[in-house]
């Protein structure tokens, strides 16, 4: 991961997912894969035990235990174990979630935001131009990386931009050419 600056473990493509997801919010500092065993006893006196996906550390200081599992493949047993995972979670003062599926289009978004996450160098000056093309407000993507003078590299540098946060776009939409991008984060 970018922010940690180390490879993590997953096991599925789905824990995959998560940790680009975790990476691209810019405010994990660790991450941690399978932090514990929980052992623990339900109401009704049974005992169980289960092993977290991850545990992430965030720069403000909280954390957050998640398990990763899509909802087609939750059963009653998984449900126990998580909700033991999130009495254990709400002791400790954490965060829990169980990712369980994404919106269509945001894994392709992820993706290829992903793609440009590495630093990068502006040696043709064109975070200047992508900058100016949204100073005076929101502009659609496309109008954006069309108003430089190279539109090709514009748009890879436009994306490495989004990653940093440093435009800003809504990732709750699709990510494309009529998407609005803005300034982010002070920048300008």
């Amino acid at each position: 991961m970018v922010s940690t600056g180390r490879l993590h473990g997953f096991e599925s493509l789905e824990e995959r997912s998560l940790l680009l997801a975790l990476d691209f919010t810019g405010t994990v500092e660790e991450v941690l894969s399978q932090p514990f065993r929980l052992e623990f006893e339900t109401a009704g006196g049974d005992s169980g035990e289960h092993i977290p996906d991850f545990l992430a550390v965030f720069g403000d200081g909280s954390r957050w235990l998640l398990d990763v599992r899509p909802a087609g493949l939750v059963e009653a047993e998984d449900a126990v174990r998580f909700a033991a995972a999130a009495e254990a979670a709400l002791e400790a003062g954490w965060r829990y979630s169980v990712v369980a599926g994404w919106r269509p289009h945001v894994l392709p978004a992820l993706d290829a935001l992903s793609a440009q996450r590495r630093e990068l160098e502006d040696r043709l000056g064109l975070e200047g131009e992508l900058f100016r093309a949204v100073a005076g407000g929101p502009a659609v993507f496309g109008d954006m990386v069309t108003a430089t003078r190279l539109p090709a590299v514009a748009r890879a540098h436009a994306l490495h931009l989004l990653w940093r946060r440093r435009l800003g776009t809504d990732l709750a939409r699709p990510l494309g050419d009529a998407s609005l991008v803005w300034l982010a984060g002070g920048n300008g």
